[in-house]
């Protein structure tokens, strides 16, 4: 079983509806363009929102980018594998496979940075009711969980209409979170922004979720890690093969981190630590 977590706030559903617009103004001039190549860009929050250059993109053009670091060993808790063996690429797509025995995958993106913007597109097939399909941050110095940690796409409704998000704090592993209904099956566009003074998150470049609470916020540097978590107490009956598939991932650097807009850096992670987001914390239970 899950160990019981404190949760101090869980914010309400949310469902994406159209947004209106305004007929009378002009048009404002276009934000700037995603890299050419990026599919679902024109509803990517960095479009939508004028977030500029990423400082880093992966495609997933046959093979992983440099500073990815692949989990290969034990699941979450001992139960189940991490492995490469779990990843494959075709079409630029990048598909993580969880086996009916826990063999799955998850990898980090390091270096990280203190602020910064992080976006995926990823869709999931309706899965096993014991995967979880994750984009989240993770500290650089491994400290969890004084370093925090923001799951800001957590899908563990197995059907994959509603997603979750958790923003972890404190010594005491204290979490706030939310959740959207949307159709996950589909592919989305799924962001996360962190300033100095908020966290909010976006799907298809709309604002969804966002807490100002400045002492619950991340103290350190943070690093994209991309998962697909097996928790065999949460499923019933035979393990079911399940899915998670990401496009593309980028990061972007927050305005005015410094003099050149480089992100910046805060308990830069050691090369030879043990990897401890391959096993994270479980959410919202």
């Amino acid at each position: 079983m899950r160990r019981s977590l404190t949760i101090a706030a869980i914010v309400g559903t949310v469902v994406l509806g159209s947004a209106s617009t305004a007929g009378a103004s002009p048009a404002p001039a276009p934000p700037p363009a995603a890299p050419a190549g990026s599919a679902g860009q024109e509803t990517s929050a960095a479009v939508l929102h004028g977030w500029g250059e990423p400082n880093r993109v992966d495609e997933f053009d046959g093979k992983l980018g440099e500073g990815w670091n692949v989990y290969d060993g034990p699941g979450h808790a001992g139960q189940g594998r991490r492995t490469p063996d779990a990843l494959s690429f075709a079409d630029g797509i990048m598909t993580i496979t969880g086996s009916p025995k826990g063999d799955t995958a998850g990898m980090a993106w390091d270096p990280g940075q203190r602020y910064g913007r992080w976006e995926g597109r990823v869709k999931a097939p309706a899965s096993d009711e014991s995967y979880n399909a994750l984009l989240l941050l993770w500290p650089d110095a491994e400290d969890f969980p004084e370093g925090g940690e923001i799951d800001f796409m957590e899908m563990m409704d197995h059907t994959r209409q509603t997603t979750n998000l958790f923003l972890h704090y404190g010594k005491d592993n204290d979490q706030v979170g939310g959740k959207v209904k949307i159709d996950a099956t589909q592919w989305h566009n799924w962001a996360v922004e962190w300033a100095p003074t908020h966290v909010a998150a976006f799907v298809d470049g709309k604002e969804w979720w966002r807490t100002e609470k400045v002492d619950i916020l991340p103290p350190r540097a943070m690093h994209l890690c991309v998962q697909l978590d097996w928790f065999p107490e949460d499923g019933k009956g035979e393990v079911q093969e399940s899915h998670m598939l990401v496009d593309w991932v980028k990061q972007y650097p927050y305005p005015g981190a410094d003099d050149e807009g480089a992100p910046l850096r805060e308990g830069a992670p050691d090369p030879n630590r043990v990897l401890q987001s391959s096993q994270r914390a479980p959410s919202g239970r």
